[in-house]
């Protein structure tokens, strides 16, 4: 019998946001994503040392996200709740959280409420109650 795959210890990223997850992995992902949220950015085929995505996360990832250019919206997606729900399982407050996305601790706190925000329990903790 087969393992299951284990759940990554993020939470799924949404479909705009997966061609960039494929090509830069999480971190680099979220500085793309904070950096660029909400604009166009143009992305070349072959980047160049003066290009601000080069800057950002180096030319070997901007390199991968050219490859997968066609995939990518026009603008860089802000996907507020689901950067939310990331930060969280990096252990961020909420509060330290809506600085960041610039949102109010109620949107974050309405966010992380959602069935499937928040890590399920470990099933072989025993419970204390």
């Amino acid at each position: 019998m087969a393992k299951p795959e284990p759940k990554p210890p993020f939470p799924k990223p949404p479909a705009q946001v997966e061609p960039y997850m494929e090509a830069l992995g999480l971190e680099d992902t979220l500085k793309l994503l904070e950096a660029f949220g909400g604009t166009e950015i143009y992305i070349a085929t072959h980047p160049t040392a003066r290009s601000q995505v080069v800057d950002l996360i180096g030319f070997p990832k901007a390199k991968m996200l050219a490859d997968v250019e066609a995939r990518l919206q026009s603008r860089v997606p802000l996907v507020k709740e689901w950067r939310a729900k990331v930060y969280y399982s990096q252990g961020l407050k909420t509060v330290e959280i809506a600085r960041k996305l610039g949102v109010a601790d109620a949107s974050v706190r309405r966010w992380l409420a959602k069935p499937g925000a928040r890590p399920e329990a470990d099933p072989n903790q025993p419970s204390l109650f």
